[in-house]
Order: structure tokens, then sequence, then C-alpha cells
């Protein structure tokens, strides 16, 4: 099993979001759903715990303190080590724009928060794991 593959049933999300009742109601949402959660509050500390902790998916908000979604997303895909790494954006950025870029750099899935419950960003996360654990 590699290290980007969850032990069965356990699926590892981080989730970075600096809207600390969000994150702690998604974690708390995830950790239901039976995945093994952490969160972090900015970028700087999203790229730390990618590295330290290797989860198999991340969701990403776009406008975070110190590094931005964007640039964090770069760094996940210019790293060896990450590069592979399913990272979903969840930001309340909407527009045509920025959901291209972020594509243009490997997110797998845009979703805007207004748009979105709490169930669908789970069930999104479910989705694209199961489709990139087939490629």
């Amino acid at each position: 099993m590699s290290p980007n593959q969850p032990a069965p049933g356990k699926l590892k999300v981080l989730v970075v979001e600096d809207d600390q009742f969000l994150q702690k109601i998604l974690l708390l949402k995830f950790a239901a759903e039976g995945f093994e959660v952490s969160g972090a509050a900015d970028g700087e500390e999203a790229l730390k715990r990618i590295l330290a902790e290797a989860p198999n998916i991340v969701l990403l908000d776009l406008i975070l303190p110190k590094m931005n979604g964007f640039d964090v997303l770069t760094e996940i895909r210019t790293n060896p080590q990450t590069r592979q790494l399913p990272v979903i954006v969840l930001s309340n950025l909407g527009q045509e724009e920025d959901i291209r870029r972020a594509r243009n750099l490997g997110a797998l899935d845009f979703l805007v928060k207004s748009d979105v419950s709490i169930q669908e960003i789970v069930q999104r996360v479910k989705e694209s794991f199961v489709q990139n654990v087939g490629k």
C-alpha cells in the first residue's frame, strides 16, 4: 500500500480553512463519516501538514493567511512528493477566471461555498477519491 492510499475504510482528509467555525464543522462531519481528519488555518501550516501527515486528499480554501490557496496548490504540484495529491478547492471565489486558474494548477474540483452543503462537500470528496484511486 502506498503512503497516499488509506487503510481500508480510512481516508485521510486535510481541511485547509481559515474560518475556524467552518473548519470545525467540516472536521466533525468528515470524522462522523469515518474519515481521518486534520485541519490547517493558513497556507504555510497546510504545506507543513501535507508533508508531515501525507493526507489522501486536501480540501483547500483559496483566501488564506500567510500563503493563499493558489500558491499552496502550486507548491503541491511542483513537489515530487506531493505532485499527485488530489486537491479539491472550496472557496468563496467563484469567478470563471479563479475556477480556470485552480483547475490549470491541478485542482480536481472547484466548489463554491455558498453553492454546496456540508454533505455535498463530503460526497464530492468521496467521489473524487474513488475516481483517483482508479487512475
